[in-house]
């Protein structure tokens, strides 16, 4: 009976793995969906539109974009995780996919076991800016006035984004007193920090690049570890000895767990190809952003350790979504 039953289970796992490398190399013959968790014309969307037509040439299949917005892209998120893991639904995530399960007291799915990372497309680098009419020149002399005016404000786009991460592990590393305002979104705590009502703020620089351009806001510090080229004149926290973990917002595509991992490799692959394309390149450039191109286990590996990063800094501040 042993030895029947042993003999079935090979075969069934014989008959998926056929029917996956079946599955692989027709691949793609249908349309594709491609899931994003915020409204059309945002951060988010940005990647997607700018790789949905390239992607399509290259894939001979449309590209059916369908913007799921609604609770920092956990129902999109929700329905990735339940989608058949065939390769014709992709998530065009964004980072708060590796910080909901540190805000949020219960989600419908499990960040790791339930999706299949692919390929992470690029960063926009988290900045700390104060407002142009403001007298600080430099984050040093912010750091001192806020050491001079204990319970100084200062704005995210909301509670549990990147930006209100990005404070509290400064406020941390600085031992700084300051009070976290939290906005609906990025625009309207912008709009404080260049009007004056709010000293500063930690934004992405995709968010802030034209209010920048235009010297309504003054970046004095980069939140990654390196420079970047939109802003080469301004220094990293690291390098003013202010260095915090990064929590740059990134933008890459996952899939529902299970998918072939040929397909993986092929959605990967075709993705960074694209990535070495001059006129991809300086759009994204054009964004702030910095491109990453991070296969599947790089990919993976920084989901796992920004969310252990996340609860940590979430439990330490108490930071909860409702």
């Amino acid at each position: 009976m042993f030895k029947r039953r042993s003999l079935l289970a090979a075969g069934m796992a014989s008959t998926i793995i056929t029917k996956a490398k079946a599955q692989a190399s027709t691949w793609p013959d249908r349309p594709i969906r491609m899931i994003i968790g915020y409204p059309a014309g945002g951060p988010t969307d940005f990647p997607g539109r700018l790789l949905q037509e390239p992607l399509q040439r290259l894939w001979g299949q449309p590209i059916v974009i369908e913007n799921r917005p609604g609770a920092s892209q956990v129902i999109a998120s929700e329905m990735v995780a339940r989608s058949a893991p065939d390769g014709y639904t992709i998530f065009l995530a964004a980072s708060t996919h590796a910080s909901n399960a540190a805000v949020y007291a219960r989600l419908p799915y499990d960040t790791i076991n339930d999706f299949t990372p692919i390929v992470n497309i690029y960063a926009s680098p988290t900045v700390l800016f104060t407002g142009a009419g403001q007298p600080f020149r430099t984050a040093q002399e912010l750091v001192a006035a806020a050491r001079r005016d204990p319970g100084m404000a200062f704005a995210s786009s909301g509670n549990g984004a990147s930006g209100h991460f990005a404070l509290e592990m400064f406020r941390k590393k600085m031992n700084l007193d300051l009070t976290h305002v939290a906005y609906r979104g990025a625009a309207p705590a912008l709009q404080d920090v260049v009007a004056g009502r709010v000293p500063g703020t930690f934004s992405t620089l995709s968010g802030a690049i034209g209010l920048a351009r235009e010297g309504k806001l003054r970046p004095l510090a980069i939140g990654t570890p390196q420079r970047v080229p939109a802003l080469p004149d301004v220094p990293t926290l690291d390098e003013l000895g202010m260095g915090i973990p990064d929590t740059s917002p990134w933008y890459g595509f996952i899939a529902p767990r299970g998918v072939s991992r040929d397909i993986v490799d092929r959605i990967a692959r075709d993705v960074q190809g694209l990535l070495r394309d001059p006129t991809i390149r300086q759009r994204l450039l054009d964004q702030g952003g910095v491109i990453l191109g991070e296969g599947p286990e790089v990919f993976a590996a920084r989901i796992a350790r920004e969310l252990a990063e996340n609860i940590v800094v979430a439990r330490e501040a108490n930071i909860r979504v409702e």
